[in-house]
């Protein structure tokens, strides 16, 4: 039950954590509930943090801030076990840099009890929240969950507050070319080009065409959707269609007649792998299908 508390929580964001400070940038920090102050050198950032980018002009910004009006969200961080006086930052690691860029010998801190997977969640809940995370950490961090703690797509979308199809496009931007990737990370593309560009031939040769010709999502689900058009052509990826050769077509016909069902054999060229498709149009035939691979019984 507490940890499904803790959960029905992270849908409201970090304010939940902090004792619901509001939007008021007047607000004073050290009356906020379990609320104090440490020496900056107690934090360490958090290894699992999902963002890794932190832009030198956001620093220095929110660095003058600090000095002139101090850090007034405090930073969520747990304790380290076994260490005295050291903290792990949770959700606030962008304050905390700043802070030390504004000279600051203490910063206000909130402690949560949290374990690994809930620290991460908080982590990915905040920068998602804010919009902090570029679309690539974002994915980074939910494959972390997926990979580390057995999430499905499904009971993560409920705890970090997204629809499940958002998680999946999202993690599916991990399977870009590196460099398409390198240029969603510099903002090049942003994460509409990048979703678009998982259903086109060639995304390298189209996220070029997307930076030097200025082409918005739309062009390049158009260009998505002519190449789906082209004969020879693949609908997913866009890879071409290769020809097959007067054996393999013998054998599609000849296992076609001895089922009763259509065959088709997609055999990767010069390779010793592929795979059998056979379709069925109704649950009879698939029952007619299983029984004959059973040797009839």
């Amino acid at each position: 039950m507490a940890e499904e508390g803790q959960r029905l929580r992270l849908g409201r964001g970090l304010a939940a954590l902090i004792g619901d400070m509001g939007d008021d940038d007047e607000a004073v920090v050290d009356r906020g509930r379990g609320q104090r102050r440490v020496p900056i050198e107690f934090l360490r950032p958090n290894p699992r943090n999902p963002r890794k980018t932190f832009a030198e002009s956001d620093l220095e910004d929110l660095a003058q801030s600090i000095r002139e009006r101090g850090i007034i969200q405090p930073i969520v961080v747990r304790s380290l076990r076994g260490l005295e006086d050291a903290f792990e930052i949770i959700a606030g690691e962008r304050r905390w840099r700043a802070a030390q860029r504004a000279g600051l010998h203490e910063v206000p801190i909130v402690v949560v009890e949290a374990d690994d997977r809930l620290a991460l969640e908080y982590a990915i809940v905040e920068n998602v929240q804010r919009t902090d995370l570029n679309a690539l950490e974002e994915a980074a961090g939910y494959d972390k969950l997926i990979a580390d703690f057995g999430y499905s797509q499904t009971e993560l979308a409920q705890v970090i507050g997204k629809s499940r199809s958002h998680v999946a496009n999202t993690l599916r931007l991990m399977k870009l070319p590196q460099s398409v990737q390198d240029k969603l990370s510099s903002g090049l593309i942003s994460a509409g080009h990048a979703r678009a560009l998982l259903a086109v031939k060639d995304p390298e040769a189209a996220a070029e065409r997307i930076v030097e010709r200025g082409l918005n999502v739309r062009d390049v689900e158009r260009l998505a959707r002519e190449e789906e058009a082209v004969p020879g052509s693949g609908a997913r990826g866009g890879r071409p269609r290769s020809e097959k050769d007067a054996d393999t077509r013998a054998l599609e016909q000849a296992l076609t007649e001895t089922l009763g069902l259509e065959v088709s054999i997609a055999a990767k060229p010069s390779a010793p792998n592929g795979e059998v498709r056979i379709r069925y149009a109704s649950l009879e035939q698939l029952d007619m299908l299983c029984r004959a691979l059973r040797g009839g019984r």
